[in-house]
C-alpha cells in the first residue's frame, strides 16, 4: 500500500519507514508536522497516513486535527494514529464517524510489529483498529452510565472487542464463544443501548464509539 507517516521524531521516523519498506509498502513521503502532512496527502493521495498526535508548532494536537481535515477533504484514504497519548476530545471526533477506514493506537502498547502491520492493513482496508486502553478512556467520558449498567459482564467483554474491531469471528475466538452466541450478544448490547445494528463491524464499533461519547 501507499503511505504518508507523519512523526516529529526523526529516528522514530526513519524506523518506520525502513519497517514499511522492508514489508513491501510505499512510504510516499514521511514529514514532521501536520501542514506538511496535508501538504503531502493532498499531493500523494495515499491509501492510509499514519500521524503522531502532538507535533510542532505547539506540540499539542497538530497531528490529530490533521487527520480530522483529512478524513473531511479525502474520506476515501484510511488515518491511523499512532501516539504516546489519547486526546480524548479530536480522538472522539476522528472515530465517531461512520465511514470506517480509521485506528489510533498506543506507541507503548504496541508489543510486536505484527500488530502494528495488522492494524495498519486494517485500516487500509477500510475497517478499524482500536489499542482497548483508547477505548477505555473514551468510554471513561460518558454520561450514559444507566444504559451501560444494563450490559451484563459478557456483553461487556463483547462490546469492548468490538470497539477494538474485531469481528464476530475473531471476538467469538478471543472469548471463547461461538458465534451465534457473539451475535446475540452483540444483538442485545445494541438493543440495551438504543443503537441501531450496521452493516457491517467497523459501523457498529463507531456508532457505540459515537454514543459513549454523546
Amino acid at each position: 500500500m501507499r503511505v504518508i507517516l507523519a512523526e516529529d521524531s526523526t529516528l522514530l521516523r526513519e524506523g518506520l519507514v525502513r519497517l514499511l519498506a522492508e514489508e513491501g509498502h510505499d512510504v510516499v513521503a514521511a514529514v514532521g508536522d501536520g501542514e506538511a502532512l496535508i501538504a503531502a496527502t493532498e499531493q500523494e493521495r495515499p491509501d492510509v497516513v499514519v500521524t503522531d498526535v502532538r507535533m510542532p508548532p505547539t506540540h499539542t494536537d497538530e497531528g490529530l486535527r490533521a487527520a480530522l481535515e483529512i478524513r473531511e477533504k479525502w474520506p476515501g484514504i484510511g488515518v491511523l494514529v499512532l501516539s504516546q497519548y489519547v486526546e480524548k476530545r479530536y480522538a472522539a471526533q476522528l472515530i465517531s464517524g461512520d465511514r470506517g477506514r480509521v485506528g489510533y493506537l498506543l506507541k507503548d502498547r504496541v508489543a510486536q510489529v505484527g500488530e502494528f502491520l495488522d492494524a495498519l492493513e486494517r485500516v487500509a482496508g477500510g475497517g478499524a483498529a482500536f489499542d482497548p486502553e483508547v477505548v477505555r478512556r473514551l468510554v471513561a467520558r460518558t454520561s450514559h452510565e444507566d444504559a451501560l449498567g444494563r450490559l451484563t459482564p459478557r456483553e461487556r467483554d463483547v462490546l469492548e472487542k468490538m470497539a477494538q474491531g474485531h469481528t464476530n469471528a475473531s471476538i467469538a475466538q478471543a472469548l471463547y464463544l461461538s458465534q451465534s452466541s457473539v451475535e446475540k450478544h452483540a444483538n442485545a448490547i445494541f438493543d440495551k443501548l438504543d443503537l441501531l445494528q450496521g452493516a457491517g463491524y467497523s459501523r457498529r464499533v463507531l456508532a457505540v464509539l459515537r454514543y459513549l461519547d454523546s
